[in-house]
């Protein structure tokens, strides 16, 4: 009987965490909500030139969140592992997309140089969790990811970006 409760309530416990950082807002087939803000260099990025001919990841972080920072160094490995392959229906590979809940600049500036998060695409409103960007994809905790065809299609959504790995492989070109 004992095994049988722990067993229930470890179930119960699973499906209670799971549901609460479960993202209600944005749902796998659901076109991609715009999104355009400023860059480390000060110029506007947006998701739909950015996303043209490339499947995407957009990554909600911040210099501040320790998950976030910890997460980063498998973020680089996997962005390295998959930027170079070849993909069906996106001529142009694959990127991240790093939106930034910071509510200052250098912080942000420096998180990316240290964690030497390479990829081209940074952006951020510097509004932290007021961001406009996280009220638009529903983000109430980072890090939290959302994998994008190369139609602006959202066809993952994830607790950490590693998670996407099955869905991008499944997009790979076969030799």
């Amino acid at each position: 009987m004992k095994k049988l409760f722990f067993v229930f309530a470890c179930t119960f416990l699973h499906l209670f965490a799971n549901a609460q950082y479960s993202n209600t807002k944005m749902e796998v087939g659901q076109k991609a909500p715009e999104l355009a803000y400023e860059a480390p260099d000060g110029s506007i990025l947006k998701l739909s030139e950015i996303n043209k001919g490339r499947i995407l990841l957009i990554d909600f972080w911040a210099s501040w969140c320790g998950p976030c920072r910890m997460s980063n160094p498998g973020l680089v490995k996997f962005y390295d592992n998959y930027s170079s392959k070849k993909y069906k229906s996106a001529k142009k590979g694959f990127s991240i997309l790093s939106v930034s809940l910071d509510k200052t600049k250098q912080p942000w500036l420096d998180a990316i140089a240290k964690d030497k998060l390479t990829w081209p695409y940074h952006m951020s409103d510097l509004g932290g969790w007021q961001s406009a960007a996280a009220a638009e994809y529903g983000v109430q905790y980072v890090p939290q990811c959302f994998l994008i065809d190369a139609n602006g299609i959202i066809i993952g959504k994830y607790n950490r970006a590693e998670d996407c790995e099955e869905d991008l492989k499944k997009l790979l070109k076969k030799k």
